[in-house]
């Protein structure tokens, strides 16, 4: 007796479907294992707080970076993730797979710009940066540096935050203004200064304004990190004196980044901050100091120098008078 599919039409039916899984299966798994595209097309794309996942496939389909919203939300329901997924903002290729997306978004592997604050560095140098990085506009930065309402809740005295903005690695998400990411460094500043400095600030007499101005000027004087307290030592020896401190960085701050030297323009110009003509310190900080420059300021060395000179390499003589500093300037800057 012979076999005839005429004669068993579900056999038939059972054939075609067996066929029509297999190659279902088979796009399902190219799916998941195959990119939509070579990685050229980043998108950072943002899961809201309480989006579904319909919502969330249906816009990595739009923006090309999943083949197809369907199969991207069974995956997720058949790896249990479907009501897993973390808001926040992604940066997504479509150079990743299916599920490597998917498990970025369950992971909570939120998309943010690191962005370091190099010691010494002023607000102008700070927001040059981030303009550079195309984080924030250098101008509305320096200008929410200054915003008197912002200095007020931060408990920030003078004109600026300048001073207070603690060199460090910080992480900015999309969309931060420039508010949250001052408001983080400045108490990120808090927290250090207030464990390992505040105490012993007040026991030497310094305010913390003076500890951070100093600060900010051996930073910016000191080339290597073992002249700091000679440096500090200098500065704190002529403070008793009364002498100015003629510390060449004060005499171009707010004009210029300070670049190791400065010209006869430079320190007869007048301004609020240039040690060479004002006595004392000037009236705030230069720059943002870290740690070492601050405990330089609270443990400077013990010595008699009243100068220093910079050498070629960067480094500096110092000297106790102004005889034996004439003979060193005249050999280090002939």
């Amino acid at each position: 007796m012979k076999f005839s599919l005429h004669n068993k039409p579900w056999a038939l039916l059972l054939i075609v479907l067996a066929i029509s899984m297999a190659f279902a299966s088979i796009r399902f798994v190219a799916f998941l294992v195959t990119p939509p595209g070579s990685g050229s097309n980043v998108q950072v794309v943002t899961v809201g707080q309480g989006a579904d996942l319909r919502t969330t496939a249906r816009m990595l389909e739009k923006l090309h970076l999943v083949s197809s919203a369907r199969l991207f939300v069974l995956n997720a329901r058949l790896r249990g993730a479907a009501s897993r997924l973390k808001a926040g903002p992604y940066q997504i290729s479509d150079g990743m797979t299916p599920s490597e997306i998917l498990e970025k978004l369950v992971s909570g592997d939120v998309y943010v710009q690191r962005f370091a604050v190099p010691e010494g560095y002023s607000i102008f140098q700070v927001a040059e940066l981030l303009q550079q990085r195309k984080i924030f506009r250098k101008d509305r930065f320096l200008a929410v540096c200054r915003d008197r309402k912002l200095l007020k809740e931060l408990g920030v005295p003078g004109k600026s935050v300048e001073g207070f903005l603690y060199p460090s690695t910080y992480d900015i998400p999309p969309g931060a203004a420039e508010a949250d990411i001052i408001r983080e460094m400045v108490h990120q500043f808090d927290k250090v200064y207030d464990a390992r400095f505040d105490d012993l600030a007040r026991k030497e007499g310094l305010t913390r304004v003076q500890v951070v101005t100093l600060a900010s000027m051996i930073e910016k004087e000191a080339v290597s990190p073992t002249e700091r307290p000679l440096i500090a030592s200098v500065f704190m020896n002529r403070l008793k004196r009364g002498m100015r401190l003629q510390s060449d960085p004060t005499a171009v701050y707010g004009v210029r980044a300070f670049g190791g030297k400065v010209s006869k323009a430079d320190i007869e110009r007048v301004t609020p901050y240039n040690t060479y003509l004002i006595p004392g310190l000037p009236p705030g900080p230069i720059g943002n100091p870290g740690s070492a420059a601050i405990d330089a300021v609270l443990h400077p060395a013990q010595t008699e120098y009243l100068y220093f000179v910079a050498r070629q390499d960067g480094s500096h003589q110092f000297s106790d008078t102004l005889d034996e500093h004439n003979r060193a300037v005249r050999q280090y800057l002939r």
